[in-house]
């Protein structure tokens, strides 16, 4: 039994209890690990993305096995859901930390994980824990904000600083960032200038990218509030003009084949989510995803 794995078959740290569609009970036998991180402690705008992971897994039961997307089922991808991971609310850094340490647990397991958020912040301990798996490791975000600033009212670690932080730790040339339509001056100018920065657009950079990429190993991080809030009003900083879902699903279409080895899905805020259209939408999303990359990268 790995050290990862309790007497319970989940992840030490975590709570399992309702679980996301399809997932299965033999913890050895995954390949991918799907992990709620409930945390929203620097949420600026509307609070509540904590219960974000419940949300998603409640509407996941709406959805079919089966992706006309992909022409693949989960039973063709066997993943574990490990439930969500123990937090104590309020302490920030050392909840950072704890993140880093379960990622770290799932891939000392040799599975894959797909994280759900929770704020953006997550995305920062969890790609930390990738990156010294894997040093080549490269960020493709795909979100409405820059989340570029060096510190937000007076705070380094803040949703809007993740992505600072995440570049500093990978180096900008290795962060790939789509549909950008919201942040300041300074972020635009260090984005345009060090990252590899795509104003409010996906596909067709990503369709140019993919080839680069090559089997370079990938952690691919989604903010649902990338999509109009027309499809997506359940998150926490909306942002008017976004991209429709089905490029969302185009974008994970054009990286079936990359070498994704980490995923997350953040902002999911189930408070302002009239009828679940986000959550279900989050749902569709990290279906395909483990359809496209669950325990092929690994």
């Amino acid at each position: 039994m790995s050290d990862a794995q309790s007497i319970y078959g989940t992840i030490e740290g975590f709570t399992r209890g309702q679980v996301f569609l399809a997932s299965t009970d033999d913890f050895a036998a995954a390949r991918a690990v799907l992990a709620g991180i409930p945390f929203d402690a620097t949420t600026s705008f509307r609070p509540g993305t904590r219960w974000g992971p419940r949300a998603i897994r409640e509407v996941s039961e709406v959805l079919e096995e089966y992706s006309p997307y992909l022409r693949r089922e989960l039973g063709q991808v066997p993943f574990y859901d490990a439930g969500d991971l123990d937090l104590t609310p309020g302490r920030v850094e050392a909840g950072l930390e704890q993140m880093a340490a379960a990622a770290a647990a799932i891939f000392t397991a040799g599975k894959q994980p797909f994280f759900l958020g929770g704020e953006h912040l997550v995305s920062y301990p969890l790609i930390r824990a990738a990156h010294r798996y894997y040093p080549e490791l490269a960020v493709l975000h795909f979100d409405a904000h820059a989340d570029l600033r060096e510190e937000y009212l007076g705070e380094r670690l803040s949703h809007a600083t993740v992505m600072r932080l995440v570049a500093e730790e990978i180096g900008p040339g290795n962060l790939y960032q789509f549909g950008i339509r919201s942040g300041t001056w300074g972020e635009f100018a260090y984005g345009q200038g060090e990252t590899n920065f795509f104003l409010d657009v996906i596909t067709s950079p990503l369709t140019k990218l993919v080839p680069e990429l090559g089997r370079r190993p990938l952690y691919v991080t989604i903010d649902i509030d990338i999509i109009d809030p027309a499809y997506a009003p359940g998150t926490g900083t909306p942002e008017p003009g976004g991209c429709s879902p089905g490029e969302i699903f185009k974008a994970i279409q054009l990286l079936q084949d990359a070498n994704v080895v980490a995923f997350d899905l953040v902002e999911v805020c189930p408070a302002y989510d009239q009828s679940a259209i986000t959550a279900i939408l989050a749902a569709k999303i990290l279906r395909e995803a483990l359809l496209a990359w669950g325990g092929k990268n690994i």
